[in-house]
């Protein structure tokens, strides 16, 4: 029975990565000002894109985007990153997202998904959910976040063969 249980949680997971998004899709977007953006127009065409879906309820995914911020301008003078920190609070919870981010002085963009259309394209089930792309292509995906991590996102870009 185990054996089973193993084989299947296997197949699906191999299921879900043939499954994946390998490129961006193009999804409007909004600014915290709300100006609309079009999500490939939000990502480094030239360089790395971390984009961080979050929310404000959820500590990890706060305590990955402190971590990014405090280190992403020494990454950068290694490589061309930005970040998108893409927040997905509901209609109920929207009121919180710029308080939060105001307190935090993080120095990437925020975007709202408060519809999570981009969240859904993207194949995002659970958040704190990190992909890095290179241009438009996604060349890495993690789910959830332990103090540290954010060093293996920039090991997946100094690693990568542009």
């Amino acid at each position: 029975m185990l054996k089973k249980i193993i084989i299947s949680v296997i197949l699906c997971l191999f299921a879900y990565s043939l499954s994946s998004q390998k490129f961006i899709p193009e999804i409007s977007l909004k600014t915290l000002n709300g100006e609309s953006i079009k999500s490939i127009q939000a990502i480094n065409q030239d360089g790395f894109t971390i984009i961080s879906f979050w929310a404000t309820w959820c500590i990890p995914c706060i305590n990955e985007l402190d971590a990014i911020n405090e280190v992403i301008t020494d990454w950068n003078e290694k490589e061309d990153i930005k970040v998108l920190a893409i927040s997905t609070d509901d209609s109920r919870s929207k009121k919180r997202v710029r308080p939060l981010i105001n307190g935090k002085d993080w120095i990437f963009d925020v975007i709202s998904d408060t519809n999570q259309e981009f969240k859904r394209a993207m194949g995002v089930v659970g958040i704190p959910h990190t992909i890095v792309t290179y241009k438009s292509e996604i060349i890495h995906r993690r789910i959830g976040y332990t103090p540290g991590e954010e060093e293996d996102l920039f090991e997946v870009i100094s690693n990568y063969n542009k």
